[in-house]
C-alpha cells in the first residue's frame, strides 16, 4: 500500500499554510485531511444562538471539511480528490497526492456518534486506521501544552500518552482522539504545520534528528 501517512491540516491553517504544506506534502505517499476551519466555527456561533440538533451540526461540520478540501485542491497541482480510500490509493500510486472528501466515506462507515467531540483530528485518526498509516495531526501551535499556550504558566509536552491526554480540559487536538488512540493502539505526531520543514521532517525516514518542538502521543501502551 503506497499511503504512509494521513496528514490532517488544521483549518486554522486555511488558506496560506494549508496551501503552502498541501503542495510540499508531494512524493511523501501521504493522504491529506482539512479540518473545518472558520466555516466549522460559524456553525459552532449559529448554534449557540439556535441550537440544532446534533446529527445537523455533525454532518454540516463534516460538510465544512469538504469544502476546504476543494479550495486547497484547487490550488495544487500535486493534489487530487479522492471521495473513497482505494480511490486515494490509486491516485498516490499515480504520484499525486489525495486528498479526502471525507463525507461520503463517513455516511457510508458512520463510525461516530454525533457530537461536537469528534472532529477532523477523530476522523483522520480513524482513516489512519483503516489504512494501517501513521498519523500526524497538524495545528497552528507547536503540540500539546499543559493549557493554552498563551496562559501563563502554561508549559509545552513532547511526549504524553492518550490515557494522561483523557484528563485535560482542552487541548489543540479534540476530545475523542485520545480515546481512539487508545482503541486503536497507535501512536500520532502533533507539529505545526506553519513550519513545513518540521512536518516533512517527522515523514521522512532517514531523519532522526528532530530539532524542533512537537508532541507524540502514545496510544500503544503495550
Amino acid at each position: 500500500m503506497s499511503i504512509k501517512q494521513v496528514v490532517k491540516i488544521g483549518g486554522s491553517l486555511f488558506p496560506n499554510y494549508a496551501i503552502d504544506l498541501a503542495g510540499k506534502l508531494e512524493n511523501t505517499n501521504s493522504l491529506i485531511i482539512l479540518g473545518g476551519g472558520e466555516f466549522a466555527n460559524l456553525i459552532r456561533k449559529y448554534n449557540d444562538e439556535q441550537e440544532f440538533s446534533e446529527e445537523v451540526n455533525h454532518w454540516t461540520a463534516i460538510d465544512c471539511m469538504d469544502i476546504i478540501a476543494k479550495l486547497v485542491n484547487d490550488k495544487v497541482e500535486s493534489c487530487k480528490l479522492a471521495y473513497t480510500l482505494s480511490e486515494a490509493e490509486k491516485i498516490s500510486d499515480e504520484g499525486l497526492t489525495p486528498i479526502f472528501v471525507v463525507s461520503e466515506f463517513l455516511r457510508d462507515e458512520d463510525p461516530f456518534e454525533c457530537s461536537w467531540d469528534v472532529t477532523s483530528d477523530s476522523i483522520a485518526a480513524y482513516v489512519a486506521h483503516c489504512l494501517n498509516a501513521n498519523l500526524l495531526i497538524v495545528t497552528n501551535v507547536n503540540g500539546i501544552y499543559t493549557q493554552e499556550p498563551k496562559e501563563p504558566g502554561s508549559t509545552f509536552i513532547s511526549k504524553i500518552d492518550a490515557k494522561t491526554l483523557l484528563t485535560f480540559q482542552e487541548s489543540s487536538i479534540d476530545v475523542m482522539l485520545p480515546s481512539l488512540l487508545l482503541e486503536f493502539g497507535t501512536n500520532c505526531y502533533v507539529v505545526n504545520g506553519k513550519c513545513p520543514d518540521w512536518v516533512l521532517s517527522l515523514i521522512d525516514d532517514n531523519i532522526n534528528d528532530y530539532n524542533f518542538d512537537y508532541t507524540q502521543i502514545i496510544g500503544d501502551l503495550k
